[in-house]
């Protein structure tokens, strides 16, 4: 299974927050009701981590009214070992 981050935008008005927030809380998916929110230090997003195993998953998780706005990034955990042979990972 990966791990990946999602990001959802919203405008910066109040009532584009309340909106997002309500969207988010009124899915009952367990996923969107433990959003992680910057609202309130001025970065209007939504984050999300979760453990699926594709992008297109984690992209059917986003309400359907933000999902183009929406950012899916593929996380991974590295370690010191994982660099002993220098063109292992071509970061």
């Amino acid at each position: 299974m990966k791990k990946f981050l999602i990001e959802v935008p919203h405008d910066s008005d109040k009532n584009a927050c309340q909106k997002a927030v309500k969207i988010f809380l009124e899915t009952g998916s367990h996923f969107l009701t433990h959003a992680e929110w910057g609202c309130l230090d001025g970065e209007h997003k939504a984050w999300i981590i979760v453990d699926l195993d594709s992008k297109e998953e984690a992209k059917m998780i986003i309400p359907s009214y933000f999902r183009h706005m929406a950012k899916i990034t593929e996380l991974t955990t590295f370690s010191l070992k994982d660099f002993v042979e220098p063109d292992q990972y071509h970061i």
